[in-house]
């Protein structure tokens, strides 16, 4: 029997007005919260509607101005990919190695202070999401049991900002307890000596003891509760800057080379003299960073001092980065540059905050695969492959 065009036009609409798609009797599965973000910037503002406004504001601020914060991204955009077409990138892979150690994807797991008042044992949590994702991590401390335990990450430095290292006894002891834990090496941030003026948690009157306390406390009518002592733990922009004892130099990072075979990485190298300086004193690696703009202001973006002290290392220790880092074009730039890991702080602290752990292995997963698909369509299937032909700098000499 033959059905004219609109005959059958007219049937197939009866028969989709007649499914139980359309009249909600089957529906389509329910999908795990977690995979409803599709990038980084989609857990950014999962994380801004989860957290009280005063910690959110402690997590995204930068330092005075935050010139150097908003630095850190658009730098990227002056750097510009130079893909090479019919290559063969059927099978590509972001493994690499470094310092003796396979990592999976060349991402790691960034410090970064006042998890708890982003997430309940932030710390722990976010070491759970680097097993899960099989990625390295700089840790702040207070995973000494899961780390000695060998369920802990399998790359995991400790951090320390120097407070450990105005005397000697002090520093052995910081030694002695990251070798007995079983850390993989030691991660000292030189650009923390001081604290910087963080206008957002100054005007919010934010107390940094909250943060090993549960987060921001408020009353039934959502107020900030302020206890007995809490102003006096507040940041002010008037306090002339000092310390008790004498800042670490050069001379304390020698004594802590010579204690301990542990790799030694410097984090927060901005030049090629510190880069420098760092070789001659024996350091594993150096991180450039600007402590995710945090500290000094007007700093410029890491990116952008990358090329500087890669030149400045001359192949004889690894220079990796952190600073801004959100997308695997991102990753894909810096590893063209000479970098020779990425890591990464606020996007897992994203993670962190809607999804605890899950999270967390969640965000790192989103960057590999968005590592690996860059990768492809730059021309590039191994790590190796990707060198500084990759890209070219818009209005930027070295």
């Amino acid at each position: 029997m033959k059905i004219d065009r609109r005959a059958a036009l007219k049937n197939l609409t009866s028969f989709f007005l007649a499914s139980p798609l359309l009249h909600g009797q089957v529906g389509l599965p329910k999908q795990d919260p977690l995979l409803d973000p599709i990038n980084i910037w989609d857990f950014k503002e999962l994380a801004r509607e989860k957290l009280d406004p005063i910690a959110w504001d402690y997590m995204d601020e930068g330092g005075k101005d935050e010139v150097s914060l908003g630095e850190n991204r658009q730098a990227f955009n002056r750097i510009i990919l130079r893909p090479r077409w019919l290559t063969d990138v059927h099978d590509i892979d972001v493994s690499t190695e470094l310092l003796g150690h396979k990592m999976n994807f060349p991402i790691y797991i960034c410090p970064a202070g006042g998890k708890n008042c982003f997430y309940p044992d932030g710390e722990l949590e976010t070491a759970r999401g680097a097993v899960e994702a099989g990625a390295h991590m700089i840790t702040n401390g207070g995973i000494d049991d899961l780390v000695s335990s060998g369920k802990g990450p399998k790359t995991c430095w400790h951090y320390t900002i120097g407070g450990q290292f105005s005397r000697r006894s002090a520093m052995l002891n910081f030694v002695e307890r990251v070798e007995d834990a079983g850390y993989s090496g030691i991660c000292w941030t030189v650009d923390n000596m001081l604290v910087s003026h963080r206008e957002r948690s100054i005007r919010n009157k934010f107390v940094r003891t909250w943060c090993n306390e549960g987060g921001v406390p408020r009353n039934d009518e959502g107020q900030v509760i302020f206890k007995k002592g809490d102003t006096d733990k507040t940041w002010r922009s008037d306090v002339y800057p000092s310390r008790p004892f004498p800042m670490p130099t050069w001379d304390n990072l020698k004594q802590l080379r010579d204690m301990t075979d542990l790799p030694i990485i410097i984090k927060g190298v901005l030049t090629g003299e510190d880069t420098e300086m760092c070789v001659r004193y024996g350091m594993s690696a150096a991180v450039v960073s600007n402590h995710g703009a945090r500290q000094i202001d007007h700093t410029g973006s890491t990116i952008e001092a990358l090329p500087e002290c890669v030149q400045a290392a001359g192949g004889k220790m690894p220079v990796l980065i952190d600073g801004g880092f959100r997308r695997g074009t991102d990753v894909l730039k810096a590893l063209a540059l000479g970098a020779a890991a990425v890591g990464i702080a606020r996007p897992y602290l994203w993670g962190l905050t809607a999804f605890g752990s899950r999270g967390v292995a969640r965000v790192l997963e989103l960057m590999r695969v968005e590592l690996a698909l860059d990768m492809g369509m730059s021309g590039v299937a191994r790590i190796n492959d990707i060198d500084r032909k990759l890209v070219r700098i818009r209005g930027w000499s070295p």
